[in-house]
């Protein structure tokens, strides 16, 4: 499989495809090689539909899980091996759209409070004022804070797909951010792990934000991309329109940002006196 493997590997770096999205497809492969004990080249394509339905039945993996292995097994056999998608089709299932539970606020506040470590703090502060992928927020560096006063924003260099942007930096996380940096005074990665070289990995992250909520016992379901979630539903609540939040998420097609309008309470009142662009002043923070 060694071949196979590098060919597939620079068929992703030739296409720019996320280093996430690398590991992720070459371990979706590796595991069907352990399934069949042969090298995956040589299979046809109803044994491909054979594993994914036992991914599936079998090991019970949820829809979400099964086409991200149908994506791999789809760029293995058509991109790097060349087979027709006619000849050679790989079904994809229809995940059922689910709706994301959204925090209170005073529950974010909750949580921000329940954070075992300054520093997991202020990293949730982060995704939650900037709406950042968690991804995003990890690969921060100090060098991506641009405080002056005519530009006060958070340059992701490498989001979703690959793709730079900007997002909002608030005066509120701005003041959070510059006393993090004076008290823990990280040298490149904006957020460090123990070591203090490397950028504190996304399981770290999740890690704390599934433990903050532990400790606060609030059970609503997802992880800490439901910051991300009520940064938008938040801002649309505040009145900033549909197209500037779908630029700050850095959302390609503005329909997938449109369905934060069914989130909306109908009983939340923005302050007048907030900008409503600086959620965590909207938050009362202690």
């Amino acid at each position: 499989m060694t071949e196979l493997r590098q060919r597939m590997i620079d068929a992703m770096v030739q296409r720019g495809l996320a280093q996430r999205t690398q590991d992720s497809y070459i371990e979706a492969i590796y595991r069907m090689a352990k399934f069949y004990r042969s090298d995956p080249a040589g299979y046809s394509a109803s044994e491909v539909q054979t594993y994914l339905l036992h991914l599936v039945k079998e090991r019970h993996l949820s829809y979400s899980t099964v086409n991200q292995a149908a994506c791999a097994a789809r760029f293995l056999f058509e991109t790097v091996l060349g087979h027709g998608r006619e000849l050679f089709p790989i079904p994809m299932a229809k995940v059922p759209a689910k709706q994301p539970e959204l925090l209170s606020r005073a529950e974010i506040v909750q949580i921000f409070g329940a954070c075992s470590h300054p520093v997991h703090r202020v990293l949730l502060q982060t995704v939650y004022a900037g709406g950042l992928r968690v991804s995003e927020a990890c690969a921060l560096r100090i060098t991506d804070i641009d405080s002056a006063a005519d530009r006060m924003c958070l340059r992701i260099a490498s989001g979703k797909g690959g793709k730079g942007r900007y997002s909002i930096l608030s005066p509120t996380l701005l003041a959070a951010l510059r006393l993090y940096v004076r008290s823990f005074r990280p040298r490149s990665w904006l957020f460090c792990n123990a070591s203090g070289v490397q950028p504190v990995s996304i399981e770290s992250a999740q890690r704390a934000y599934q433990g903050a909520c532990q400790r606060t016992r609030i059970m609503k379901r997802g992880g800490i991309h439901t910051l991300r979630h009520c940064f938008a539903t938040h801002l649309l609540e505040g009145g900033v329109d549909l197209f500037t939040i779908s630029r700050l998420l850095g959302h390609g097609h503005i329909s997938t940002t449109a369905r934060y309008l069914h989130l909306i309470s109908p009983q939340f009142r923005a302050p007048k006196d907030i900008d409503p662009l600086d959620l965590l002043a909207g938050l009362q923070l202690p």
